[in-house]
């Protein structure tokens, strides 16, 4: 039997998309794609905070640079 594939809400979709986009600015402004993740990984709660600042990802991004 094969396991449902779960569905995310479109708020959560919305939240990952726009780290997505954070990521792409941290690549760009120096970080690998890989120290980028790893940043937004372990830094989520504050990147969330972000979002529901209304911060755009690369507003998040020049902050979490600085």
């Amino acid at each position: 039997m094969a396991k449902k594939k779960e569905e995310l809400d479109e708020e959560t979709m919305a939240l990952i998309n726009w780290c997505i986009e954070v990521e792409g600015f941290l690549v760009a402004g120096g970080a690998t794609v890989e120290q980028a993740q790893e940043h937004i990984e372990e830094q989520i709660e504050w990147f969330t905070d972000q979002f529901y600042d209304g911060l755009t990802p690369e507003e998040a991004a020049r902050e979490a640079l600085a």
